[in-house]
């Protein structure tokens, strides 16, 4: 079962994904879908901006601890496990290295894993009802998938860890004037609001959009994608 959809819309591409349930948790084969949808793009010369979004109750709610391919990797040597558990953190590194200009569209609750995936974008649009949280070290686990750094250069190092070690939960406007995101919308608009900054992207050209971005995230601390 395919739970990743591309459709295609001139110069913009709206990248959605739904597991079929309120959770839309990350498991194993939806992150291996992600990481696939995001590398469909390298070499890409026509699309100038990806609007990520999932489904219209919850973003996601982080990683899908009960997905039986996580559960079988327990009774795997170590090697296979690590290849498994470098699942999300190939995901997120996929879509930070992508090379048109990525838009998280967040509804509902983005929470966990769901939060690294949004903070590899380039730009997050959230609801003004909908919130971020992360909830790992509270429940006794690791925040990881490379998504610390990439928080803290959003909000600083104070916030970062008002986010990650006392797991605040983070609502749209907050979101906003924290960092963590770039606009917060009615909630219901953020997929609108999001095209609405993709088809400004789609409107320049798309070989001096990418240059002109990349040589922007060349400063020192910045996010940065390869060249």
């Amino acid at each position: 079962m395919k739970f990743v959809t591309i459709e295609k819309k001139g110069r913009i591409s709206v990248v959605r994904f739904d597991r079929g349930n309120p959770a839309n948790a990350l498991s194993l084969a939806l992150m291996r879908e992600l990481t696939q949808a995001a590398r469909s793009f390298d070499d890409d010369v026509e699309t100038s901006a990806i609007i990520l979004t999932g489904r219209a109750d919850n973003f996601s709610l982080g990683a899908d601890l009960k997905d039986p391919e996580h559960a079988a990797l327990k009774g795997e040597g170590l090697a296979r496990r690590r290849v498994g558990l470098m699942t999300g953190t190939r995901m997120c590194r996929a879509w930070e290295e992508v090379q048109p200009l990525t838009i998280s569209a967040s509804e509902g609750w983005c929470v966990g894993g769901g939060v690294a995936l949004t903070v590899s974008t380039d730009l997050r649009i959230i609801g003004r009802g909908s919130g971020m949280y992360v909830p790992e070290i509270e429940r006794g686990m690791n925040m990881s998938w490379g998504s610390v750094p990439r928080i803290t250069n959003l909000v600083g190092p104070a916030r970062a860890k008002r986010i990650v070690i006392l797991a605040e939960k983070i609502m749209g406007e907050r979101a906003v004037n924290w960092g963590l995101a770039d606009e917060a919308v009615a909630d219901g608009g953020t997929v609108d609001a999001a095209m609405q900054m993709a088809e400004r992207a789609a409107s320049l050209p798309v070989a001096h959009v990418q240059a002109g971005y990349q040589r922007l995230c060349q400063r020192p601390g910045a996010h940065r994608k390869p060249q």
